[in-house]
């Protein structure tokens, strides 16, 4: 299983929300690229990237940050957080980010989703965030009446070929992550399944490998270091 190191980005700065909170947030670095240069140099293949103000205002708010670590060429990025037309995806694929995920744009415009899936194949990932089982977009501010579970089977259907699935409720509160969402999911997809959410311990690492899934975002648990990520790592190998 693959581990993707977080920096989420709010105001030029490495931070982390709880449960998706803009009024609780705690601030890590200033410099991100120098955070991603740390987890490159402790072993990391794989970086998951959030512009958390994009995802809030619908812009590229932090691609000047996201640029400068793109330019260091250390490790395959995936870039979620705003990107909600097609000059946004150019942008962020001419930078050099390897994939692209698209989340709140993906609900309300699915034509778009598929038309970038025509275009960009598996660089276009989608970001599947959920509260109480239904779809929250907007950064979290807001839910829909989709249920998580059967968009994904949607997704899946239209050709998306990595998921990176989201229990609100356990992100960031270094609880563990919820593994029957996970096991609910590997059971009916057959796409790539990225766990994000709660991931804080081992044991989280090793079950969800155990499950199946392609991949684990781990943040708020390196940060704290609560874990660190070369045992994260070796976890995952299982």
């Amino acid at each position: 299983m693959e581990i993707f190191p977080a920096i989420d980005l709010k105001d030029r700065h490495v931070v982390r929300l709880k449960q998706g909170d803009f009024d609780h947030v705690t601030v890590y670095d200033g410099q991100p690229a120098a955070v991603a240069g740390r987890f490159a140099g402790e072993g990391a293949k794989n970086l998951h990237i959030v512009d958390l103000d994009g995802a809030r205002e619908g812009n590229l708010a932090n691609i000047d940050k996201i640029r400068g670590i793109v330019n260091a060429r250390l490790m395959f990025i995936q870039v979620g957080g705003g990107i909600r037309d097609e000059a946004a995806v150019d942008a962020y694929l001419n930078l050099g980010v390897n994939r692209i995920i698209l989340g709140t744009i993906a609900v309300e415009d699915f034509e778009f989703l598929e038309q970038m899936l025509e275009k960009h194949g598996d660089k276009i990932a989608v970001s599947v965030d959920s509260r109480e089982g239904k779809v929250a977009v907007r950064g979290w501010l807001e839910d829909s009446a989709l249920d998580a579970v059967e968009f994904c089977e949607k997704l899946e259907k239209a050709g998306v070929k990595t998921i990176i699935f989201t229990d609100i409720s356990r992100d960031g509160l270094l609880i563990g992550t919820n593994r029957d969402i996970y096991r609910t999911l590997k059971a009916k997809l057959s796409c790539n399944i990225i766990a994000a959410g709660g991931v804080s311990s081992l044991e989280d690492i090793r079950d969800l490998a155990e499950i199946g899934l392609h991949g684990a975002v781990v943040g708020k648990a390196l940060y704290e270091g609560t874990l660190t990520l070369a045992e994260a790592l070796e976890a995952a190998k299982c």
